[in-house]
């Protein structure tokens, strides 16, 4: 059984957002965190950001993507369980241009609501 580690950050009262296309719960700030917005993700355009509120983590484990190797988290709702993204846990040292993304936040914009 893998063991899951909860980012139980408060929810800071903003004017607008996106939440999980599920429940509703708040998890990122539209433009004040949100790093890149010209990602591509397993379900199409996808953001990068540096800091979101209300997720678990999954274990670390290798993923190829179109940028090389690297190690991830899944992120999924702390209320629903749905998995909505990924967390970039570690990245090779394959392509130095990828470090920025250690630590990171990739949602999936088609598992995500506007909330506010």
């Amino acid at each position: 059984m893998h063991s899951q580690t909860a980012l139980h950050l408060p929810c800071l009262s903003w004017a607008s957002g996106y939440g999980c296309s599920n429940s509703r719960t708040h998890l990122a700030k539209i433009n004040t965190r949100c790093v890149r917005r010209r990602f591509n993700g397993q379900h199409g355009r996808s953001y990068l950001f540096d800091e979101v509120v209300n997720v678990i983590e999954g274990e670390p484990y290798d993923r190829q993507m179109t940028t090389g190797k690297h190690v991830v988290c899944d992120i999924s709702c702390c209320l629903c369980g749905v998995t909505f993204g990924w967390k970039y846990d570690n990245i090779y040292d394959g392509d130095p241009q990828q470090k920025y993304r250690k630590g990171k936040f990739i949602l999936e914009r088609s598992l995500l609501v506007d909330v506010e």
